[in-house]
């Protein structure tokens, strides 16, 4: 999700990411990306002077359907000056999947109270389509009571033992791990107020989309004021009020000098603890929100608020080619859905949202009283809001694979978004030429992770400078 606001406008921290430990059931699965083809058979080392030490194991397992011990232990290869091994239950770990961790090869011998961060990702390669190869990411601050950290449901072991699928070629299965060790950060004794001027949101355990919206909610000057005019009485409960709880979490975000609780706010939405556990979809919320805050707003001060910041329109046409026919319809949007795919930057992605359709053929047009007709089928823009939200469509349905996958390809987007550009090629014919649709950039929300879960987290700019 990319957040723009008009240029020029006045205008954290969040933290999560659970995958299981070897001994428990794993309700993230985070990541099924491509993985490059690699040909490598030992331990590649990639480490520039200023880079934290990263390395690329690569495990060839023979006989892989013959091993018959419940845990199998690669060799050892060694990151940062650390030990560790890949671990993998080839029969799964008491569920119907592979399951793979990384595990601290030394961790019996080390010293009492120790602890090292690893960023790392572990595959199951397909030795007949690379594209196909399975790789989930993660994170953990390894120790004595958690040396293993990975995925207990890493591939269904259907697929895995199908000769057809391509991961067990010959009886051999290649299983590859890529290793960041990074410094440990001390997260307790660092000051954010102090550090950057800004106050983070608590995580209550899945609920990164969620703080990283309310951030940039947050750091919209006029959306702020908005939300602290909402009437409320001294009766009503934060946690049964989504104004009060808001205007609360705005408040202590702008005063508080330590990281800010969201339960209360939560809890206004009817969310049980369950809830708060289950990763959302950040445009769902941010949707629902809306809706929610409209809703209170009508009959205030504040009223039409939520329409005057994100509400644009534009117009669905179908034009005859060979007579003269069109129909046209006005709709309104909160954000717009952009496409990822085949698309380097916004421009492209805005390119291809009003690319003309050729409706010909057995695909031709019933215009009333003219019958099947050639015509030509797009979409335009009739005016845009003050704030634009645009939704990257990262996540699609892959007709062949049958299932949902993420597009992680590189996607640009300009510090300033010129929408008149190249004569209003985006505008239809009713828009006001007068109104200057010049965007900056004001917050991109990131996922990174796969389609089964991952982390969310923003990068906002909090005021007109350039940091």
């Amino acid at each position: 999700m990319t957040i723009m606001t008009p240029a020029p406008i006045d205008q954290q921290e969040d933290e999560e990411m659970l995958v299981p430990h070897s001994d428990l059931a794993d309700n993230h699965q985070p990541m099924e990306v491509v993985a490059q083809p690699e040909t490598a058979n030992a331990v590649e080392n990639n480490q520039p002077l200023d880079d934290p030490p990263s390395s690329r194991f690569t495990w060839r397992i023979e006989n892989f359907s013959r091993l018959n011990t419940k845990k199998h232990y690669s060799e050892i290869f060694i990151v940062g000056g650390f030990k560790w091994r890949v671990l993998i239950f080839p029969k799964g770990n008491n569920v119907d999947h592979l399951s793979m961790y990384l595990d601290v090869a030394d961790s019996s011998s080390l010293p009492y109270g120790w602890s090292r961060y690893a960023q790392f990702s572990l595959a199951v390669i397909n030795q007949i389509h690379s594209k196909y190869s399975v790789r989930k990411d993660t994170q953990h601050q390894f120790n004595a009571r958690e040396s293993d950290w990975g995925f207990t449901s890493f591939m269904p072991l259907g697929e895995l033992y199908d000769p057809n699928r391509g991961y067990l070629v010959n009886d051999t299965l290649i299983v590859e791990a890529e290793v960041i060790v990074r410094r440990v950060v001390d997260y307790w004794s660092y000051d954010s107020k102090k550090e950057t001027g800004y106050v983070g949101l608590k995580n209550q355990g899945a609920t990164c989309y969620m703080n990283s919206l309310l951030q940039t909610l947050f750091h919209i000057p006029y959306f702020r004021k908005a939300v602290y005019h909402m009437p409320t009485t001294e009766n009503d409960m934060p946690s049964g009020s989504i104004p009060l709880a808001l205007q609360s979490l705005f408040y202590k975000l702008q005063y508080s000098d330590s990281s800010v609780a969201t339960k209360e706010l939560t809890k206004s939405f009817g969310w049980d603890t369950y809830d708060s556990f289950m990763q959302h979809d950040v445009q769902e919320l941010n949707r629902v929100l809306s809706e929610k805050l409209e809703d209170k707003m009508k009959g205030t001060v504040v009223e039409g608020t939520i329409q005057q910041l994100f509400e644009g329109h534009h117009m669905n046409y179908i034009e005859c080619i060979n007579v003269d026919y069109k129909s046209t319809r006005k709709e309104s949007f909160y954000d717009l859905q952009l496409d990822v795919k085949g698309c380097r930057d916004v421009y492209a992605s805005f390119d291809k949202y009003v690319e003309v359709e050729r409706l010909e053929g057995d695909n031709k047009y019933h215009a009333e009283q003219y019958g099947l007709q050639d015509a030509k089928k797009g979409v335009l823009f009739i005016d845009f809001p003050p704030v634009l939200q645009l939704q990257l469509k990262r996540f699609e349905y892959d007709f062949m694979r049958d299932t949902m996958v993420k597009i992680n390809d590189r996607y640009e987007f300009p510090l300033q978004l010129d929408l008149d550009r190249e004569n209003g090629k985006y505008l239809s014919p009713d828009a006001d030429r007068s109104v200057r649709n010049l965007y900056t950039l004001h917050s991109v929300l990131v996922h990174s992770g796969g389609v089964h879960g991952g982390h969310y987290y923003a990068f906002i700019r909090p005021t007109l400078s350039d940091q």
